[in-house]
């Protein structure tokens, strides 16, 4: 847990939830929140500014999901353009460099993206509220 001073009550990590539109960031989010993670979804894949999710959320932990864009039309974007695929994958690239977390979702249940989640975050900062 992350400290911000001595004698003090540990605050919950800050959570930033980062990817492609249709990986799963707001399922996740959900999810998360309602084991009591403090999560945001900074929208890294609509700004240029390549540290958005940095800036915006002051994150203790990164998450990064990704999905093909095979996957993105999948889940109810059949007409989502090739060349707007490749610009959010431009701008989330600086933040999956950088994510302490990454999942591919392409072949995952959101159960399953969950599970692998939650278990390296509690590996990482142990159960929410303790």
């Amino acid at each position: 847990m992350v400290s911000e001073e001595r004698g003090t009550k540990p605050r919950r990590p800050r959570i930033a939830v980062v990817g492609v539109c249709g990986a799963g960031k707001t399922t996740l989010l959900r999810r998360l929140e309602a084991l009591g993670y403090e999560v945001r979804e900074p929208a890294q894949e609509h700004s240029g500014v390549h540290d958005l999710w940095r800036r915006l959320t002051k994150a203790d932990i990164l998450i990064y999901l990704g999905a093909r864009l095979d996957t993105v039309r999948a889940r109810g974007r059949p007409d989502w353009p090739d060349w707007l695929y490749a610009k959010q994958l431009e701008r989330v690239a600086y933040s999956r460099q950088h994510a302490d977390i990454c999942v591919e979702t392409d072949d995952l249940t959101p159960e399953e993206v969950f599970a692998r989640v939650r278990t390296a975050l509690v590996a990482l900062v142990g159960e929410p509220g303790m």
